[in-house]
């Protein structure tokens, strides 16, 4: 008697090619925005951390504790205040999604609403796609999320930086519940 073929799983693993049939259409704008929300924290988390570490190295004795005022941190130096710094934290940004997208196509908060980025090929995104993402990304932002609320618009439902990376969001369905 002949086994019986085994069926494809809805949601391969992450680093197979996806058949994007197994997808549903585009995500909304406010479920592009949750994602936002639920990154910023991480990224929060991300950035003071990356604060800390220099502030520490310019100047150590700000984490002493001072009697006199009660607090530990007192203030930051200039060099933290600076185009460097800002420049720093940019790159920190740009690192931090660009390694999530390439990774797995998805940030911590894209795994919870269940998006995914891909090329429009199908393929993961190339580092390029990723930087001018975050990059056109702020700049819709900037623009009072103009970029963001574009999707409503366009006839493909994508954003300014989906157009301008080659890039497309795909909502993953839910994992039907094994019996």
């Amino acid at each position: 008697m002949p086994s019986k073929p085994k069926t494809a799983s809805k949601t391969p693993p992450a680093d197979t090619p996806v058949d994007t049939a197994a997808y549903e259409g585009p995500p909304g704008v406010f479920k592009r925005i949750a994602v936002i929300v639920y990154d910023a924290f991480l990224l929060f988390a991300v950035l003071f951390v990356a604060t800390l570490i220099p502030a520490y190295f310019i100047s150590p004795e700000s984490f002493v504790a001072n009697p006199a005022t009660d607090s530990v941190v007192h203030e930051l130096d200039i060099p933290l205040q600076g185009w460097i710094y800002r420049i720093y934290l940019l790159l920190l940004i740009i690192i931090f999604y660009s390694w999530f997208w390439r990774k797995s196509g998805q940030t911590l908060g894209m795994q919870a609403w269940r998006i995914k980025l891909e090329s429009t090929d199908g393929d993961k995104p190339s580092w390029k796609q990723c930087i001018v993402r975050v990059i056109v990304a702020g700049v819709s932002l900037a623009a009072g999320g103009l970029g963001y609320w574009w999707i409503w618009i366009d006839r493909d439902r994508r954003s300014w930086h989906d157009r301008a990376s080659n890039t497309v969001l795909r909502t993953i369905p839910k994992a039907k519940k094994k019996a």
